[in-house]
């Protein structure tokens, strides 16, 4: 299993509200259209009152792919350019950071 994970950083003219609404509403369902994609996160930042530890990003996005070749045949397709035209709608650019990992064990929690 294959995870491509990015960390996302709003653009600072959309409010919390405006962002994360965007990227439910209108970015998350263009991006489950990428095919051989086995399963899309979206983790929402929250705050919370008090904590010594701020978030350093808005969001993280998740994309499961059974294997380095599903990810690279997503990348070549229609959907994910579709993905990629709606970026600067959310984020800054200098402030997403990515990288790709290889799920070694899954361990369901009862």
């Amino acid at each position: 299993m294959i995870k491509l994970v990015y960390c996302i950083t709003k653009r600072p003219d959309l409010s919390d509200e405006e962002f994360f609404r965007y990227w439910k509403n209108i970015h998350g369902p263009i991006g489950a259209k990428i095919p051989r994609l086995h399963k899309l996160v979206q983790s929402h930042r929250i705050n919370i009152p008090g904590d010594k530890y701020p978030p350093a990003y808005d969001g993280i996005a998740e994309l499961w792919f059974d294997s380095v070749e599903d990810l690279l045949a997503a990348r070549q397709s229609p959907e994910w350019a579709a993905s990629r035209s709606q970026k600067s709608r959310l984020r800054r650019n200098r402030r997403v950071r990515r990288h790709v990992t290889q799920i070694l064990g899954l361990r369901s929690m009862p």
